[in-house]
């Protein structure tokens, strides 16, 4: 198995002319994309941090950032990955806290802010421009040197699936023996292939799961700066893919959006990951389109997904197993044991999921994600035990109210959290998208439909309706705490 840093070095070496990312309708070639690259790399030397060197990587979804990422790790560098959409003042903060040796990120990204920072704390600064880098005038110099000895590795903060966000590892060996490796093209030329289309942001898991692998195979693509449901039509109506994916909000976007059934024909199956999708949600699509939906699941602290539906398993189980996101992966192994005890218990009982994953080690590794194995081997995620919502005794799982409101014709989507009650501790409050053809839909309504799916306790004492629900710009999953502020701000 070749070297990830010996991959890196190799892709940006191909043919200058060769084509690489569409970027905006505008084609960047693999000269551009090492031209960068070397660039990059050329300063992170000159900067005295040397072989080894620590970058933190503020990554957009942008060429200059994809080219740099191969750059750096052509030149063996650990990447701490640092979340582009926050303010200056975290990212400060931040970089305080890990102590890069240099600061790698867009050309606006560096307000005064973070220029302060990194003279203060003697970080260089490299500033990614299209289709060009640079060093910073006075902040050419990097205070701390690399370890040249220390095995290179790309750090990224995990989504809080085993508890709050905290940085995770993977080396350079894990990623090119688990993520590149097992995507590689079986046949053909892949330069030749459907482009890939990336819109997952670079820094996350998911965003190296789907950039590496393309970008090192060989494979053309084509870069969003993020999700957007007109950038993934555009992308199939002109390269009619024969396999794709939509973050799982996006199939309901589809579905509101009346998307044409003959727009999705050259479509074997889709793949859905990163968040939930509700069943309901799955059936009215692949109705629909007839196109199969294969539900994953993974996280950032598993270095990528432990149980997937494949093609074969959702032709033989899809209809009774709907909802469900597959069995083991090879090496992998899951149980559900319960909350109080950690007994590990018999299918069909719900609990607490543990996951081995043969990419970090044979340890079990604890999740807050509740769960269900069927007998069958079957995994079914129920929500998060860290969100349940206490009203006055009683557990509830915001999961389970949004998929009853899901239930009804007028709702598009839907956020449930618990809100402060003096007398009852908490009570949930409903965030609800409702359909473009429901405008009238109000909270009477909805209140009585659910008192025929839910029982009482679970009807939501707060409601708010919007036009779209608020989304994280890294993995669009809905972004909690901005619904958090929507209904505080009602209640």
């Amino acid at each position: 198995m070749e070297d990830l840093g010996q991959l890196s070095a190799a892709a940006l070496a191909r043919p200058a002319e060769q084509p690489a990312i569409e970027f905006r309708k505008r084609w960047i070639s693999w000269g551009e994309m090492r031209r960068v690259g070397e660039r990059v790399g050329e300063l992170i030397l000159a900067s005295g941090a040397g072989p080894g060197a620590r970058v933190a990587f503020v990554a957009r979804n942008r060429p200059s950032a994809l080219a740099a990422l191969l750059g750096m790790i052509a030149g063996r560098c650990t990447i701490r990955m640092v979340y582009p959409f926050q303010s200056a003042t975290a990212i400060a903060r931040e970089l305080a806290e890990i102590e890069p040796s240099v600061l790698v990120a867009a050309a606006e990204d560096f307000p005064e802010t973070i220029l302060a920072e990194s003279r203060s704390s003697g970080i260089a600064a490299i500033a990614l421009r299209e289709m060009d880098a640079c060093s910073l005038p006075g902040l050419e110099h990097a205070r701390r040197p690399g370890d040249a000895t220390l095995p290179p590795q790309v750090e990224i903060l995990t989504s809080g699936t085993t508890g709050p966000p905290k940085p995770f590892r993977l080396s350079y060996a894990t990623i090119a023996r688990f993520i590149v490796a097992p995507r590689a093209m079986d046949s053909g030329d892949p330069a030749a292939a459907p482009p890939a289309l990336l819109y997952f942001p670079v820094g996350n898991i998911s965003g190296l799961y789907s950039t590496l692998p393309a970008l090192l195979n060989g494979q053309r693509a084509v870069l969003l700066d993020r999700f957007s449901l007109a950038g993934w039509h555009d992308h199939l109506l002109r390269f009619r893919p024969a396999t794709g994916g939509l973050p799982p909000a996006g199939f309901q976007m589809v579905l509101d959006a009346g998307i044409p059934p003959a727009d999705l024909d050259c479509l074997r199956y889709m793949g859905a990951g990163a968040a939930p999708l509700a069943p309901e949600v799955q059936r009215a699509f692949e109705e629909r389109y007839g196109v199969p939906i294969l539900l994953s699941y993974g996280a950032t602290e598993f270095a990528g997904p432990v149980a997937a539906m494949t093609p074969e398993l959702h032709a033989t189980w899809g209809r009774t197993k709907l909802g469900s996101v597959g069995r083991a992966l090879p090496g992998a192994q899951l149980r559900v044991v319960d909350p109080v005890s950690g007994a590990v218990l018999p299918p069909g009982a719900e609990g607490i999921l543990q996951v081995i994953s043969p990419r970090v080690g044979p340890d079990w590794i604890h999740t807050s994600d509740v769960a269900v194995i069927d007998e069958d081997g079957f995994l079914f995620l129920r929500g998060r035990a860290d969100g349940a919502i206490i009203r006055g005794g009683f557990k509830l799982l915001p999961e389970t109210i949004e998929r009853a409101l899901l239930l009804h014709p007028g709702v598009s989507a839907a956020a449930v959290i618990g809100l402060a009650d003096k007398r009852l501790g908490q009570v949930p409050g409903a965030l609800v998208q409702l359909a473009p053809d429901s405008p009238q839909t109000g909270a009477a309504e909805l209140e009585a439909h659910l008192r025929d799916h839910v029982p009482a306790t679970h009807i939501p004492v707060v409601w708010r309706f919007v036009d779209a629900l608020p989304r994280t710009a890294m993995s669009f999953k809905v972004d909690r705490p901005a619904v958090r502020k929507l209904l505080e701000r009602t209640n």
